[in-house]
């Protein structure tokens, strides 16, 4: 498999070591920053123009052809085309949504949803998922590990058993994963290890017990599984009729969608496939907003791969001393120590970023506006638009720009947190909602308590419809 087309490179400037593509490795060995996928494009064969990809559309009885990821094989040929796994994974939607987009202050048909609930296990985690389960199986693994918050276990889960390739095993912490995602990961089999902790607690283990005993590790450190993720913004811009949008807004938890993003970008305009690039702006909950906190208020930038990662030790020695956890109704990005950090600040850099936090309040309010708009998301993916209609208050976006909001999972990843918001129960509301922070559901579509009785029926349906 290995070739001088495809390698690993240490994102370092000072570092900058090479390693082949067939090495599973998460981290440099030399400096312990964090790695790339990259391509010698010269050698390889590279679309003249995006269009061309068209030619992928009536061929959806070849496998490669069906995945929304591996249509754009040409952009991610890290694996020869007979190694690829794929259980069609990518087949979302980019909707125009002028509801959304007047909640946003947006003007008509200028404010875009990408739907990636629509994935076979229901979040954007398979994107990443089949190019990182694609190097694993390339490489012989037996076993694959992560640790999550939910979707990416669900994700592992799912390519395990529908494959039957590799055994799973999951980390998760303690009361820091909702059930809808849970359920997926027992359903599916995998071997679901619970410790006590936090996400951040679970990943520092899961990369011990990977190395100690050889597993497969494909949380977003994992750099094949980045790959994956650009496929989002490659659809995105098909979606489009291959216009670029002026802004890219999207969740930020671990920040391997933000990193994925922004290397797809510059993988494209390096080629020449887009003339310009969308400004990136990544959204933090309240609750866990360590990106915040460290690129806005505290400075820290990619400064051509020689920033100061100081800032970040301070900053997380600054976390442990108060014992502070993240916390947030938002699980999917209740992160408090994002590894992508170093690829997300570089993303930022190229993309002329800018980074935002959203109180859980403007998350479930934004949320319910997604889903009375017709698509369900879950929390985090509403962050996307409540840090849209954010930068929208601030001047930073303007209402005639042409914005994409990535939502990142289904509504029913969560189903707790929506029925609380909807709900006449206010115990229920309470338990569930109020101990982070939300205090009203300004959008609630609560049910209608009505006697059995037919004329009662008919009377509470003329005067709520």
């Amino acid at each position: 498999m290995p070739t001088d087309r495809a390698f690993q490179q240490c994102i370092s400037a000072q570092c900058g070591a090479t390693y082949g593509v067939d090495e599973v490795l998460f981290a440099c060995r030399k400096c312990g920053d964090l790695v790339d996928v990259k391509y010698d494009w010269d050698a390889l064969e590279v679309p003249r123009t995006l269009a061309d990809f068209e030619g992928q559309w009536p061929r959806r009885h070849e496998r490669l052809a069906f995945s929304g990821v591996w249509r754009f094989h040409r952009m991610l040929p890290f694996a020869p085309p007979e190694r690829v796994v794929t259980v069609g994974e990518g087949q979302t939607l980019l909707q125009q949504a002028d509801r959304v987009g007047r909640y946003v202050d947006m003007e008509a048909g200028n404010l875009f949803l990408q739907y990636e609930g629509m994935n076979p296990s229901g979040s954007f985690k398979d994107n990443g998922m089949s190019a990182a389960f694609t190097h694993a199986h390339t490489v012989g693994a037996k076993r694959a590990a992560c640790a999550s918050t939910g979707n990416t276990s669900a994700s592992l889960a799912m390519y395990c058993s529908v494959t039957q390739l590799m055994k799973a095993v999951i980390f998760i912490g303690t009361g820091k994963i909702s059930y809808g995602k849970l359920s997926q990961a027992l359903e599916y089999g995998a071997l679901t290890v619970q410790i006590a902790g936090d996400f951040d607690d679970a990943m520092a283990r899961v990369k011990e017990v990977a190395e100690d005993l050889g597993i497969y590790l494909v949380n977003s450190i994992n750099p094949f599984r980045l790959e994956g993720q650009k496929t989002i913004m490659f659809r995105v811009l098909e979606a489009l009729r291959w216009e670029t949008p002026d802004w890219i807004v999207v969740p930020g938890g671990n920040l391997g969608n933000s990193s994925a993003f922004g290397k797809a970008f510059a993988e494209l305009y390096e080629l020449g496939l887009i003339d310009h690039v969308p400004r990136l702006a990544v959204i933090n909950a309240t609750g866990a907003d360590t990106l915040f906190e460290l690129y806005e208020r505290r400075g820290m930038r990619w400064s051509d791969g020689t920033g100061d990662m100081c800032i970040a030790c301070n900053y997380y020695k600054e976390l442990d001393a108060a014992n502070k956890k993240a916390e947030t109704i938002a699980s999917a990005i209740e992160i408090n120590r994002p590894v992508n950090l170093r690829k997300c600040l570089r993303a930022l850099d190229f993309c002329d970023g800018v980074v935002r936090q959203v109180s859980d309040q403007d998350i479930l309010d934004a949320k319910a506006q997604v889903g009375a708009g017709g698509i369900g998301c879950e929390p985090a993916s509403a962050a996307s638009v409540a840090g849209a209609k954010l930068l929208r208050k601030q001047g930073v976006i303007g209402a005639d720009e042409r914005v994409v909001c990535v939502l990142t999972g289904h509504q029913l990843k969560d189903p707790t947190a929506t029925v609380a918001y909807h709900t006449t129960d206010q115990e229920q509301f309470n338990k569930v909602l109020g101990s982070r922070g939300v205090r009203r559901a300004s959008f609630a579509n609560r049910a209608v308590a009505v006697p059995n009785d037919l004329s009662e029926i008919i009377k509470a349906i003329q005067l709520y419809s």
